[in-house]
Formats: structure tokens, sequence, C-alpha cells
């Protein structure tokens, strides 16, 4: 599968399942000071996620340009020697501001996986927040359990 058919495939699904397909922003967010590119998809809706806007829709997809040249997601060190580091890569998305939560993400990303794609369900893999205990957070439980029901807990 090309690169085109991929997020073709991406898109389409989610918007079957009543996302809004928004365009990728701009890779200099003009309207967050605290970052010099856009280095993640969830960044055009961050105000959105912080209940600071609304929007028409509650749902939405996205393929995102983005860039990482630095900062916490660094991995300058690696780009030109591996296949898979970039500075500069699309990043796909789905999104819900307040209308689903974990349950319908991990089918949602199930189905697109297994269904959609095909891909064999005994090599797929996921990995849950492990907690921090220096923030007071402990383990994502609620999303160990709702992926307990597609792939055995290892």
């Amino acid at each position: 599968m090309k690169t085109a058919e991929l997020r073709k495939a991406f898109l389409e699904y989610f918007k079957a399942n009543q996302h809004t397909i928004v365009k990728s922003s701009s890779l200099v967010p003009h309207d967050d000071p605290t970052l010099l590119f856009t280095t993640a998809g969830m960044v055009q809706f961050k105000r959105p996620l912080l209940g600071e806007e609304k929007r028409d829709y509650v749902r939405a997809t996205s393929s995102q340009k983005c860039m990482r040249a630095g900062g916490k997601h660094n991995d300058l060190r690696n780009v030109g020697r591996t296949a898979r580091h970039h500075t500069f890569f699309e990043m796909l998305g789905n999104f819900s501001f307040g209308d689903y939560f974990k349950k319908e993400a991990i089918l949602f990303g199930w189905e697109f996986f297994t269904d959609h794609l095909q891909l064999p369900k005994d090599k797929l893999y996921a990995s849950v927040h492990e907690g921090d205990e220096e923030m007071g957070l402990g383990v994502d439980q609620e999303a160990m359990e709702e992926w307990a029901r597609y792939l055995p807990q290892e």
C-alpha cells in the first residue's frame, strides 16, 4: 500500500464513523506561542481539547504535516541513519471533543488495523501509560482493560 492510499483509507474510515476531515494546519502554528513548528496532529486541536473553543463538529480526523527538529521528541541523531526517522512527516489522527473516550478510540483503531488494513491480529501490540509517581498518575487501567478485549495481556 502506498502512502497516499493509506492516508485516504484512514481519513475515509473515520469519515464513515462520523468524523469531519480537517485539512492539515500550517507547519508554523500562528496561534500558539509555545511552539516553533507543528510537532503533532493535535496541535491544531489544542484549544477544543482544552475546552477553550467550540467547533462545528465533535469528531475530527486529519493528516497533519509535522516537523520535529529538537525538544522532547528529538530524534535528530537518528535522521539519515534509519529509514524511519525524519524531521518532517505526516501524522494521522482521530480526535473527539467530549464525544467519545478510550473505549471507542481503541475500537476504532482496532477495526481500522484489522478489518480495513487486514493486518494480522497476532502481529499487533499495544502499550498503555505506565503511570508517573511524580505526577501522581497510576497505570492507565481503563486502556489496559479495553486492549485486553482484543489482545493478550503480556
